[in-house]
């Protein structure tokens, strides 16, 4: 249920989970990146239940347990006006903190509640593969979505975590590994010139 209240927009029932930054990943001149990614503990992606993570340490898991604060940076465009299922669509926005970006993932009244220049914490999130193979951070069914403020925190849009091939560990099948980097910024939401 997404709601604006009169200073702070409140999501909830969005899949949310520990509070996660964008890890930084340098550009290189080829695509691998090789970088092993060492979970707190078995079967968790890296981030521990409850704390707060920056988005450049974001690993794909099937857990709610992503806790991060960040800026929306860019938005899509309202749906169109008059849609009877609208409440049912789902749409991108980008997401970044100081460290990383990310593909946010809005449902339904979710896209009404944020703009871009919004800072929200995400609170029991999740980032994982969505239709078509596509990485996304989302609230889920079990996390939160809060807008904490506007307009005062620095951001980068590159890396970004959803455009990052990852596999799972040779040595440990329990944990991820970054194979390559798919693009250095976003392919939906493209550099501003």
């Amino acid at each position: 249920m997404a709601h604006k209240g009169p200073d702070v927009p409140v999501v909830s029932g969005i899949n949310s989970g520990s509070t996660v930054k964008l890890k930084d990943l340098a550009p290189a001149a080829t695509n691998n990146v090789n970088t092993t990614f060492i979970p707190d503990a078995p079967g968790v992606s890296g981030i521990s239940s409850g704390s707060t993570v920056k988005l450049k340490d974001l690993a794909p898991a099937a857990t709610n347990n992503v806790n991060t604060t960040f800026i929306a940076a860019r938005a899509p465009p309202p749906p169109p006006h008059g849609r009877a299922d609208a409440r049912e669509e789902t749409c991108l926005a980008l997401v970044a903190d100081e460290t990383a970006a990310a593909h946010f993932l809005l449902w339904g009244a979710e896209r009404d509640a944020f703009e871009p220049g919004d800072i929200v914490r995400l609170t029991g999130g999740i980032f994982s593969y969505h239709r078509s193979n596509s990485l996304v951070l989302r609230a889920g069914r079990r996390g939160r979505a809060e807008k904490v403020g506007e307009f005062t925190m620095l951001f980068v849009e590159t890396p970004n975590m959803s455009e990052v091939k990852w596999v799972r560990d040779p040595g440990d099948p329990r944990r991820m590994v970054q194979e390559a980097v798919v693009s250095p910024h976003s392919q939906v939401f493209k550099p501003l010139q």
